[in-house]
């Protein structure tokens, strides 16, 4: 992406007043957006945007500095720029580049970028078709399609060069349903690091129905009940529980901060021995995956929880090197424009023995989550709550009633201490997290698990 020579002349100027490390990330990237509402294409856009940041650090301190110019003159701009926060003693060493291999290749099958816009917006047609023949009670369908393609390089004053591309489709549907003065609303977004072969796997239609069925059925929902009760989360919400709750207080900008409520805890029991909880950024055309994170550092495996055991944190390259111990691979940024700090990828908790028939049957009473809304946490002391935007009633281990305007509130350490029974159907739930400003793609997964006690906040008897 960019000539080598003027790579290493970035480098020396960014180290021209010392530092422990220089960083260059230089991104490219082409994306398609098309979104339509009630059948009719509203937006059909398509960009490339392009531009480095040059990062310069000393300790857990650094300087930095982008540019959406990719032209000699502007990136040494930017290199002065983030080497001026550093009071150094002189100039800093450069080692020579050393182009790394990268552990796992995440290929695009079909890359999405070649086909063309009227393919895509007869997926959204599709789309459209499928979710209004659901029900007649459907009055509102959007859908929004993207696809991307992120090329990135990196190299650091330390020797580190890489380059890696790395293709995302996404397509994600928001049904309206509405009956007798009863609005209700469903949601489905599969995504992938992948191209349009992804679809294969995930028919739009089939998108469309799981979005307008669970509009239509909580049209008949009851208000949920308030109080403690057992709550069985089906495959995927288990995982959103644990990325909010249990990873965002692993992530080691946190912990440095003596903002983590598992701060000073590796070694020790925070979860039922039922569970195992990992960050794994080398899942096959997973969408939070990659071949390198935005640091260079190669794409891993962290085990966070081991038979309920805290094993360790998510870290970056500065916070890794303050706790004394390697990057995990969990660098990343949303963009050139800003700098890498500590994120999840695709957080999991692995499947478990029981079956999801047995995890159901063997509930007396309680509350069947099958989609989270929205949550809140804050990592300190692990409290969180989260909005049931998809639930039934348990009753004698069968599911019956939908429920509405249900909430899971409990603190993190507490709650995964009370899962008392995990299956072995995994699945994923696909979605953006927000964290200082910044988004990026992560996945969360897990199979059908039971919480023995849990508070449902609700307005039912």
């Amino acid at each position: 992406m960019l000539d080598r020579d003027l790579v290493l002349e970035v480098l020396r100027a960014a180290r021209a007043r010392g530092g422990d490390f220089a960083e260059l990330f230089v991104e490219e990237r082409s994306s398609v957006q098309i979104r339509l509402d009630d059948g009719k294409i509203e937006e059909l856009t398509s960009g490339l945007d392009r531009g480095a940041g040059v990062r310069v650090a000393r300790g857990p301190s650094f300087g930095y500095a982008f540019s959406n110019r990719l032209e000699r003159t502007a990136l040494l701009e930017a290199a002065a720029a983030a080497a001026a926060s550093v009071d150094g003693v002189g100039p800093g060493a450069i080692v020579d580049l050393r182009t790394a291999e990268p552990p796992v290749v995440h290929r695009a099958e079909s890359p999405a970028g070649a086909l063309p816009a009227t393919e895509k917006v007869r997926w959204l047609r599709e789309v459209d078709d499928a979710a209004r023949s659901f029900s007649p009670h459907v009055r509102q369908v959007v859908a929004s399609y993207g696809d991307s393609v992120q090329r990135v390089l990196i190299a650091t004053s330390d020797g580190r060069l890489v380059e890696e591309e790395r293709p995302r489709v996404r397509l994600f549907v928001t049904v309206v349903a509405a009956r007798d003065g009863v609005i209700q609303t469903g949601v489905h977004g599969p995504a992938g690091l992948a191209g349009a072969e992804f679809f294969d796997r995930h028919p739009p239609a089939r998108t469309a129905e799981i979005a307008a069925r669970r509009a239509v059925t909580m049209l008949d929902a009851v208000p949920a009940p308030a109080g403690e009760t057992a709550v069985v989360l089906a495959p995927g919400m288990g995982g959103v529980l644990f990325h909010e709750a249990c990873g965002h207080p692993l992530e080691a900008d946190l912990v440095d901060r003596e903002a983590s409520v598992y701060r000073g805890r590796v070694g020790e029991r925070v979860a039922s021995a039922l569970v195992n909880g990992v960050d794994d950024a080398t899942v096959p055309n997973a969408w939070g995956s990659f071949s390198f994170d935005d640091e260079g550092t190669p794409a891993g495996r962290t085990v966070m929880l081991e038979e309920g055991i805290l094993r360790g944190w998510l870290s970056d390259r500065i916070r890794a090197a303050k706790l004394g111990e390697p990057s995990s691979g969990n660098g990343r940024r949303q963009s050139y424009a800003h700098p890498p700090i500590p994120r999840m990828t695709n957080t999991y908790i692995l499947n478990g023995t029981s079956s999801a028939e047995e995890v159901l049957a063997s509930t007396e009473r309680g509350v069947y989550v099958t989609a989270l809304a929205g949550g809140q946490t804050n990592p300190a002391s692990g409290d969180f709550v989260f909005g049931v935007s998809e639930g039934f009633l348990i009753e004698h281990g069968r599911v019956t009633a939908p429920v509405r305007g249900a909430n899971l509130i409990g603190r993190a350490i507490e709650v995964m201490s009370a899962v008392d029974a995990v299956a072995d159907d995994f699945d994923t739930w696909e979605g953006v997290c927000g964290k200082d400003g910044q988004g990026v793609p992560v996945g969360s997964g897990s199979p059908t698990l039971r919480i023995a006690r849990i508070t449902v906040g609700g307005t039912g008897a």
